[in-house]
């Protein structure tokens, strides 16, 4: 999958059902940590992309460093995030403005989970359950066409959720109500 933005989708969606449990912003810096890996290798021009990082080993020790790293990180970006008063919508999107221990956490490891088993389906190149197994069960399971159409309409599904619960409770309530109350 390119970089990071098709995870998002799933991301969206499990935020919708979630709401404060989750951080979205753990949740995506996350996909950006694993996928430094394969960044580097491609600079590098090296035939195997996934490594360690893409294994579902090395995506918890990525989660635990993009908590130990990303939720100060993420913390100071919302602390400077102040949406104008006029906006209720950006507002409640903000909502509290603390990413809690337990949302960063679970941001973090839906991140890196999701996207080792999203890129499981679609990369030759995985071994997601290594070191105990050089096997790929998830390779192909779906089309690569229909993992991405999956990852849009999760998204899509999750953005639309996501408006209607601010429609329908948190357009006169506030941020208390938002389900961003832990982003």
């Amino acid at each position: 999958m390119p970089f990071t933005p098709f995870h998002m989708g799933p991301g969206l969606a499990l935020k919708a059902v979630a709401g404060r449990h989750v951080s979205l912003m753990l949740f995506g810096f996350s996909q950006v940590m694993i996928d430094l890996e394969p960044a580097i290798r491609i600079l590098r021009n090296d035939p195997f992309l996934h490594g360690f990082t893409h294994t579902y080993l090395g995506a918890t020790l990525v989660a635990l460093v993009s908590v130990a790293l990303g939720r100060p990180i993420c913390q100071r970006l919302l602390d400077h995030w102040k949406p104008d008063s006029d906006s209720r919508f950006l507002s409640w999107l903000r909502g509290s403005g603390r990413i809690s221990w337990t949302a960063a956490l679970w941001g973090a490891f839906l991140g890196t989970f999701t996207h080792v088993s999203l890129d499981s389906i679609m990369h030759f190149d995985m071994e997601p359950l290594a070191p105990i197994s050089s096997a790929n069960p998830l390779l192909r399971v779906v089309s690569i066409g229909w993992l991405h159409v999956f990852c849009v309409a999760s998204g899509l599904v999750g953005a639309v959720v996501l408006v209607s619960l601010f429609w329908l409770r948190g357009k006169s309530s506030g941020p208390a109500e938002s389900p961003w109350h832990q982003n």
